[in-house]
């Protein structure tokens, strides 16, 4: 579904990411691991044309991303949730529900299933949210434009873990039910073992190791995760 090969990122004259390669299958989880500073939000913002690559490819469903503009991503089918949400507070959950939404479309009802907390709450602002429910409205709003890919920055930084777990059943559920492929950049080790098939871990700006989550030993954890 999502596969890059080569990625070289910079931040001026600073090397950020190395050769980065990676794939992301439908229907499954792919969590990217790593400690913080290690680049993986800068893979994800590339990834999402946020940040231009300076060499590699990011194809997505058989087509070459590296050079199209954001919009593109977002209208072939890749759903994106960055770190700290970022709704927007002053809009009502509905509002911010529709946010990318065609005029006149209405938001998809697979929406209020996943999320029944925010059907009760379409007319509160954004902001009045509390943590838990801002990061179900950012990922509602992701999903509204029916992603076949949703990449989400840390979901459960922050977050009370009763939120955590129904945010960990979600994915399942987008995974088995929908068929829609995730990528997730988390640091709680416990949540990626969880709900992920398989990991990637990343070490400065370089995927070190990568394979089925089962895989994933004590020793690479001591080595490269702070947990």
């Amino acid at each position: 579904m999502l596969a890059i090969k080569g990625l070289n990122q910079f931040y001026g004259e600073s090397h950020i990411l190395w050769d980065i390669s990676l794939e992301a299958r439908e229907g499954s989880c792919l969590c990217l691991l790593g400690r913080n500073g290690v680049g993986k939000t800068t893979l994800l913002k590339t990834i999402m044309g946020l940040l231009p690559a300076r060499s590699g490819v990011i194809a997505f469903r058989g087509q070459d991303l590296t050079r199209r503009p954001a919009s593109d991503r977002a209208r072939l089918g890749i759903g994106y949730v960055p770190q700290g949400r970022e709704i927007f507070p002053l809009l009502s959950v509905e509002e911010n529900l529709r946010v990318g939404l065609r005029r006149g479309a209405e938001i998809p009802p697979a929406i209020f299933e996943l999320f029944p907390v925010l059907k009760s709450m379409l007319h509160r602002r954004g902001g009045d949210l509390s943590g838990g429910q801002q990061q179900q409205l950012a990922i509602g709003r992701a999903l509204a434009l029916e992603p076949r890919l949703l990449i989400l920055d840390e979901p459960t930084e922050g977050i009370q873990p009763n939120i955590v777990r129904e945010i960990g059943e979600i994915i399942r559920r987008l995974n088995r039910e929908a068929g829609i492929g995730v990528l997730l950049v988390e640091q709680k080790l416990a949540f990626a073992r969880r709900v992920a098939e398989s990991f990637c871990l990343m070490d400065k700006g370089r995927v070190v190791t990568s394979g089925a989550i089962e895989a994933l030993s004590q020793e690479m954890v001591a080595q490269h995760l702070s947990v």
